[in-house]
């Protein structure tokens, strides 16, 4: 059966794969209702397409930190890529860079930054946790930035982790064939299994609860690399972060992982953008199955996407192959998308293009459960 679109994936991943690792990549925190809002909240926002606009040349290329990409899709960090694949996280590098394409690097990946990074060229960034030794953050800086990654992306909405109850259920640990890669000779290479989660106990053991805006800075002290601040909802949180120094923000609730009953990161997206006041560009991260959700994000003042779960379930189904696939469907579609609005070009994007049920002043006072 010839797989049509992105979503198609997650059936055949969870076929595949054991239920303890597809229910690691597939769930949310507590009852799952910011899971299922990340895709549901696209829903409601509706296209006002433009017609007969010459769009027989449909430009996607864009630049982010000043690197020039092919579009504005990028790959999100997941951990543990080779719990889905044996190529893991060397797959879907080299299928972001044949895409070309961002891939971001979980600090909590199965391979390591100078293991992707032998993979050939690309733009890679890496995603941080900080830890309570700093030491142990400033020698993943230290790989990153010798391996070639061009920013730090830093995870800002994990003091604690989130309560994932699929994981404690099913007693989460990482395969014992597999290691945490960036952790080896750091002493934390390896999880135990635990009373509750493996996973919890061990993030629980080395993040740091104390993490504030003070880290932000200290971390430009030790980095050239730009840095993205990842897991911004408010507005009010957009502003600290430009003031801290941050290069880019991304709108990110962790793939409803960690806070349940925050909202959808498209519905967040607008509020986040308008407190940036385009001082630093805005990224969203959640929920994003088509191209027409590429286009919706851009409307609302999005410089680009990252997708993380289509990542690790079309890896699951096919390998490189089937990440290549999701980025070339994604394209495909965003470019029809483009053409059917009638727009050329990224900057052409605007919000005019789209309505949001937000807008109505009625659908303000109701209810959106």
């Amino acid at each position: 059966m010839e797989i049509t679109n992105v979503t198609e994936y997650e059936a055949i991943a969870k076929q595949k794969l054991p239920k303890m690792v597809y229910d690691y990549y597939a769930s949310g925190a507590e009852d799952q209702w910011t899971l299922a809002e990340n895709r549901n909240a696209f829903s409601r926002i509706l296209f006002r397409p433009r017609i007969l606009i010459d769009v027989s040349k449909i430009d996607m290329a864009t630049t982010v930190l000043g690197f020039k990409i092919s579009m504005p899709i990028m790959i999100a960090p997941t951990a543990m890529q080779k719990m889905a694949h044996p190529e893991g996280e060397y797959a879907t590098a080299r299928a972001a860079s044949a895409a070309g394409t961002i891939m971001t690097l979980s600090s909590w990946a199965t391979s390591s930054v100078e293991e992707v990074a032998s993979t050939g060229p690309g733009i890679r960034f890496f995603q941080l946790y900080v830890y309570k030794d700093r030491n142990v953050v400033a020698q993943l800086v230290r790989r990153a930035e010798r391996a070639g990654f061009k920013a730090i992306a830093l995870t800002v909405d994990t003091p604690r982790l989130g309560r994932r109850e699929a994981d404690i259920k099913n007693r989460f640990t990482l395969p014992p064939f597999l290691t945490l890669k960036n952790f080896e000779g750091l002493d934390l290479g390896k999880m135990d299994k635990a009373a509750d989660s493996g996973l919890a106990s061990y993030v629980a053991g080395q993040i740091d609860r104390t993490l504030s805006w003070k880290d932000v800075e200290w971390l430009q002290t030790i980095t050239k690399l730009p840095i993205l601040v990842k897991g911004v909802l408010t507005a009010e949180d957009a502003r600290l972060s430009v003031q801290a120094g941050a290069a880019g923000i991304i709108v990110s609730n962790h793939g409803a992982r960690q806070l349940d009953y925050v909202p959808s990161t498209i519905m967040a997206l607008e509020e986040v953008v308008k407190a940036a006041q385009g001082r630093v560009p805005v990224f969203l991260d959640g929920g994003v199955r088509r191209g027409t959700d590429v286009f919706k994000a851009l409307a609302l003042g999005a410089s680009g996407i990252f997708i993380g779960r289509p990542v690790v379930f079309s890896l699951a189904s096919e390998g490189e192959t089937g990440v290549r696939k999701v980025l070339q469907m994604l394209r495909e579609e965003f470019e029809l998308t483009m053409a059917l609005s009638g727009c050329r070009s990224l900057k052409e994007i605007t919000r005019a293009h789209i309505v949001a049920d937000w807008d109505h002043p009625l659908n303000r006072l109701a209810p959106r459960l």
